[in-house]
């Protein structure tokens, strides 16, 4: 240290400052040796003969001119920026990168930095992804290879501790690379800070963000870039349908971390943490202008081998080369910001369109579910009806059967009734009856008068044979003989008297008893004739309700299949105005863009006109959004007029459909 401060000019009063740095950093470095909590990979970065106690006369300048500038950094910041672009530019020596990128950063006293060890005491949800990626971050570099190395442990306390600050990025594996590189130069809690203030302030944490919408923007730009300055490569990587982003992700996402070898990619971190993403762009360019007429005449397998095997092996010996090649690119800065309006104006617009068609798809989904229930529910009401229906039938056929039955059983008395005698048969058996009984009587007459008769002789003879002495037998006999022939005779009569009197009060019984019998049968068919024509008459009533009942349920699934229709026009009608509005809306955005960039380019507007056509700008999207508002009115009443138009029709399919016809098909509803 004493020999490099005697060459220090007179002027610098801040050296102390600079030794005791080189003095810090010197036992920063014994203490990584002794305690192995940090370590200097510096060596694997730049050649190791800069840290040669033999140096040159040209590098102990350039160590002087360093030291010189990180004391007197705000002067030099303030007073000789370009000068310490330029020297950037040219590199930094890698024991000056650790001061310089905190310096840059502006991450030499950071708040966050006292609460890194109460990071590491807490649990973070990306703790399996972080350590899952550990060993393929600089797999093949010391540092950190092996998997109880030091160098993953720092990584892994580094990326838990900015996912905890950080809980809306969390963990990125892009991000890793970035926080190695910085651990190679420095301790973890410094890498720590100098990482928080690259997300915050150098675009990187958009980057990371779950969207990625920066990085989006960048892909933008850099077709925009690649299209202007290399057209042929351009057409040919379109042909090809090589992407953009097959091959430029990682670039911004890592920084060329994982593309070139760390020396080459220090260097453009370097420049990255003076000048931003702006030197990502040069260098990209930078290598497909070096490259093009190999590009062009490989297809695409043949381009992917080259971007992975033969690009990052370009610059290994002198990285100056491709830092010049980057500076001899065309950048504008103020077209860069114009692309990012552009790109932001367009990612709303596709927002909008995808919110826009989400809700439409949203709105057709409910539709749909809303037609499918409808749907469900007049298949679910038809089968009702046609069970209905089918029962119906199945009781009118069962009616209909006994009520055949009931006729054939009408129809069988009615024979049987007509063998039966009627009245006048009836009547003349009474009279018959009569003349029997009369017969009766006479015979029983005679047969007293016999009887009479009789016994008068038996007195006589009694009186004669007792008085009159002796007859002659003879003629005793003979009157004897008389008597018994005509008591024969007349017992005969009556005998036979009796079994005709027998016979006729027989038949008598006999046609009283079936009299009665056929009485009872003739008042049991009125019973069952009444009781059947009152079923019948019943069954008919039966039929006409559900017939009723049954054109009652075909009217209201007419008028809801017509419903239906009436509103998926509706909602076809809605969804035309809507994209129509949305047409007109995007057309008059245009057109208000175009007339401002226009305004812009002719130098039309100062700064009190910029604000008139600004506030003209506003009244128009008012007038626009008004617009807007009054498309959803004449949508409402279109609606509502549509409605009104179809309902007379609905009315005439009802009254056809009760007059007995047939209800309008598909094609001739009114929808």
């Amino acid at each position: 240290h004493t020999s490099e401060s005697s060459k220090v000019p007179k002027k610098s009063t801040s050296f102390p400052v600079f030794s005791s740095c080189r003095l810090l950093e010197a036992d920063s470095k014994s203490m990584r040796s002794m305690s192995g909590s940090r370590r200097n990979s510096g060596s694997s970065l730049v050649s190791s003969s800069s840290a040669s106690s033999n140096l040159s006369h040209l590098e102990e300048d350039t160590w002087i001119l360093w030291g010189r500038i990180v004391n007197e950094w705000e002067e030099w910041r303030r007073k000789k920026d370009k000068l310490l672009k330029e020297l950037i530019r040219k590199g930094i020596p890698h024991h000056f990168r650790a001061i310089v990128w905190q310096l840059l950063g502006n991450a030499t006293d950071m708040p966050v930095k006292n609460q890194y060890s109460e990071l590491l005491k807490m649990s973070s949800p990306c703790e399996k992804l972080i350590r899952r990626d550990i060993a393929r971050t600089y797999p093949e570099h010391e540092f950190f290879k092996g998997q109880d190395s030091l160098g993953q442990e720092v990584l892994f306390n580094v990326m838990k501790a900015y996912s905890l600050v950080d809980r809306e990025v969390g963990y990125c594996q892009g991000s890793a690379f970035i926080v190695g590189l910085l651990l190679m130069q420095m301790p973890e809690e410094e890498a720590f800070c100098v990482f928080v203030r690259l997300m915050q302030e150098y675009r990187l944490r958009e980057l990371f963000k779950p969207s990625m919408a920066e990085l989006g923007l960048c892909i933008y730009q850099f077709e925009y870039l690649l299209q202007e300055q290399l057209p042929e490569l351009n057409v040919h990587f379109r042909s090809q349908s090589f992407h953009t982003s097959m091959y430029a992700s990682s670039w911004f996402l890592t920084l060329f971390l994982t593309f070139l070898p760390l020396p080459v990619a220090t260097r453009i971190f370097d420049i990255f943490m003076y000048e931003g993403l702006e030197i990502i762009f040069r260098v990209g360019l930078a290598i497909l202008q070096y490259n093009q007429t190999d590009l062009i005449q490989l297809d695409m397998e043949g381009m992917s081998q080259h971007f992975q095997k033969v690009i990052p092996h370009q610059f290994d010996s002198c990285p100056d080369k491709l830092i010049l090649r980057a500076y001899q690119v065309k950048y504008n800065p103020k077209r860069m910001k114009k692309l990012e309006k552009e790109y932001t104006t367009i990612k709303n617009k596709e927002m909008e369109e995808q919110i826009e068609i989400k809700r439409l798809r949203t709105e057709n989904r409910l539709l749909k579910q809303r037609i499918e229930t409808l749907e469900k529910y007049t298949e679910q009401f038809v089968s009702n009806l046609q069970t209905q229906l089918e029962q119906s039938r199945l009781r009118e056929a069962e009616l209909l059967g006994a009520l055949k039955e009931m006729q054939d059983k009408v129809l069988d008395l009615e024979k049987r009734s007509s063998c039966l005698p009627d009245e006048n048969n009836v009547v003349a058996l009474q009279e018959e009856v009569k003349q029997m009984k009369l017969r009766e009587l006479e015979t029983l007459r005679s047969f007293r008068e016999m009887q009479e008769t009789v016994t008068e002789l038996n007195q006589r003879w009694q009186v004669t044979g007792g008085g009159g002495g002796h007859w002659k037998e003879s003629p005793k006999k003979n009157a004897m003989n008389e008597l018994q022939d005509k008591l024969m005779t007349v017992r005969l009569r009556e005998a036979q008297a009796q079994a005709e009197l027998r016979e006729v009060k027989l038949k008598a019984l006999q046609l009283e008893s079936q009299n009665q019998i056929n009485s009872k049968l003739i008042g049991r068919n009125d019973q069952e004739r009444s009781a059947l024509q009152d079923r019948l008459q019943m069954l008919a009533n039966q039929n006409k309700a559900l017939q009723a009942q049954l054109n009652e349920m075909k009217r209201k699934q007419a008028e809801s299949d017509c419903k239906s229709k009436e509103e998926v026009m509706a909602v076809r009608l809605r969804e035309a105005d809507s994209m129509a509005a949305m047409a007109e809306l995007r057309q008059r955005i245009a057109e208000l863009e175009i007339q401002k960039e226009e305004g812009l380019i002719q130098g039309q507007l100062n700064h009190s006109d910029s604000r008139q056509y600004i506030s003209q700008l506003r009244d128009q999207i008012t007038e626009l959004k008004n617009e807007v508002g009054h498309t959803h009115r004449h949508r409402h009443t279109r609606t509502h007029t549509l409605s009104d138009i179809t309902q007379p029709d609905s009315i005439r399919e009802e009254a056809v459909f009760h007059s007995g016809g047939s209800p309008p098909d598909a094609a001739q509803s009114p929808a």
